[in-house]
């Protein structure tokens, strides 16, 4: 069996959070397993400041947080590139 890849959305619940986690998981496939944090979690939040996240939604591949996410918002292009929706 083929190791999952790891896509973590760090959201605050606002509307373009809800909007990342709609594409992330429109873009997912079969090997993606995502999960969506709730960064009003104490633990999640301390996560995400360790990961180098300043503002959300930040998409992580893999314990590694998508280029897209350090600077700028992600977007399809931006994710694809960072490997989500393609198999491990």
């Amino acid at each position: 069996m083929a190791s999952k890849q790891r896509v973590e959305v760090f959201s605050a619940g606002c509307g373009v959070c809800e909007e990342t986690v709609s594409l992330v998981q429109r873009l997912a496939c079969e090997s993606c397993e995502v999960s969506v944090l709730d960064m009003k979690d104490d633990q999640v939040a301390a996560r995400a400041k360790r990961l180098g996240i300043r503002a959300v939604p930040a998409v992580v591949v893999d314990g590694e947080l998508a280029g897209c996410c350090e600077d700028a918002g992600p977007t399809e292009s931006a994710l694809r590139a960072a490997g989500i929706g393609q198999a491990p």
